[in-house]
């Protein structure tokens, strides 16, 4: 009885580690950025422009736009967790030739951004980028928003945010959940993350306050952000609305070229709708 009282208390310590663990340094868990923040001419960005904003609480953010073919909408885009914008030259490309203006966000602590990532931060982040394409003339109207992975909470709440009068044109999900805490609850389902999570990304609570077209993919079997998160914000959203589930696919099917023809398809037809 002694040693399996004292396994039991070697049992519970070690479990109240790992939960203090992940509280003290969730966001390390949480946020994988690099920081190599290289010009958009080494990076290969050809025709990119680096701007510096200025978020709301002063953070200083590195940006790369160019603006669109006449015509054309401009995509305001939010990077998942991995990396930085100067990994998405492939995308910037995509869009490039379709006429899109494009505008590419670092968020703070990424690429030549300062900072450390937040929820909080990342929000303010996409409000000074939506900021300065005003700045340069456009209307929301002119601007889609597009998520890929963790971005989709940040893109989410953009979209939310804009006046029921002045929607942006569209609203691209890429492998979108209901809150983080929903999808790191199914990697760590022995850890109380609700409890612990301080950056939710809760999409589900604002999602219905979208007025624009919205576009969700995502890999049927997706097992970094199941499809059900997905689904099930797709379910809660407005219409219009239209859902492209990949079955058989991955995480990895949102970096495939296909996916983004997709979804360039439909910015356009929700750009040059009546």
């Amino acid at each position: 009885m002694r040693y399996a009282v004292i396994a039991i208390a070697v049992l519970a310590a070690a479990y109240l580690a790992a939960v203090l663990a992940m509280l003290l340094f969730q966001r390390q868990f949480q946020y994988f950025p690099s920081q190599r923040g290289p010009s958009p001419e080494v990076a290969g960005f050809a025709d990119a422009q680096d701007y510096e904003l200025t978020a709301k609480d002063g953070t200083k953010l590195q940006l790369w736009y160019a603006p669109p073919t006449d015509g054309a909408p401009v995509v305001l885009y939010f990077q998942g967790n991995g990396g930085e914008i100067a990994d998405r030259r492939d995308r910037w490309t995509a869009y490039r030739d379709a006429g899109f203006g494009t505008a590419f966000l670092h968020y703070r602590g990424y690429g030549s951004s300062e900072g450390s990532p937040s929820e909080e931060g990342f929000h303010q982040d996409a409000a000074a980028a939506f900021g300065f394409l005003l700045e340069q003339g456009l209307a929301p109207r002119d601007i889609a928003l597009v998520g890929e992975s963790l971005g989709t909470g940040v893109a989410v709440r953009l979209a939310a945010d804009q006046p029921t009068d002045a929607p942006v044109a569209a609203l691209v999900l890429e492998a979108p959940y209901t809150s983080t805490a929903d999808a790191a609850a199914r990697l760590y389902p022995w850890l109380p993350v609700r409890w612990l999570m301080w950056d939710q990304y809760r999409s589900i609570d604002r999602i219905a306050e979208i007025n624009t077209p919205l576009f969700v993919f995502h890999g049927e079997a997706d097992q970094l952000i199941p499809f059900e998160l997905g689904l099930a914000l797709f379910e809660a959203a407005p219409a219009p609305k239209e859902l492209s589930p990949a079955p058989g696919r991955g995480h990895g099917a949102i970096y495939d070229p296909a996916t983004w023809q997709q979804e360039i398809g439909f910015i356009w037809q929700a750009y040059l709708r009546p």
